[in-house]
């Protein structure tokens, strides 16, 4: 499955990719599950990110592994990959784009994920849609000029 939204905020390409932080990181976290950030190394390759998802009733680690990262002109990215998951998901794989289109920097969260089985692939992609969805207005302020 994908996931692919498309915000356009008021920094550089550069200004946004320094604010790729873990302050911001725990700003984009959605009410629920809440989190609690167990490692945040960054997002250059061979960075690790670590998090304790809380369903009130039991907890779920995801780790994640930063396994590339590139600045070039017009294009910064980084992508993470989930190494140890929720029990939901199978594979996680997220891309992490700041582009400058036409003089406008945009942040592009491009997601691909499976869970164990189809059904839940279709089940689960409203929720991980909203709380992906949910970011665009903190981006917005985040990097607002």
């Amino acid at each position: 499955m994908n996931i692919f939204l498309k915000t356009p905020v008021g920094k550089s390409i550069q200004e946004v990719w320094d604010g790729f932080d873990e302050k911001l990181f725990k700003a984009l976290a959605p009410p629920f599950p809440p989190f609690r950030v167990i490692q945040f190394d960054g997002c250059l390759t061979g960075d690790k990110v670590g998090i304790e998802l809380d369903f009130i009733f039991f907890k779920q680690n995801w780790e994640s592994d930063i396994i590339e990262h590139q600045k070039a002109v017009g294009e910064y990215f980084f992508v993470d990959k989930g190494s140890k998951l929720p029990f939901f998901l199978s594979t996680w794989l997220h891309k992490h784009r700041i582009v400058n289109e036409n003089g406008q920097t945009y942040i592009i969260d491009d997601i691909k994920y499976k869970t164990p089985n189809i059904i839940l692939d279709f089940l689960i992609y409203p929720v991980l849609y909203l709380q992906f969805l949910y970011r665009k207005p903190i981006y917005r302020s985040y990097f607002k000029v």
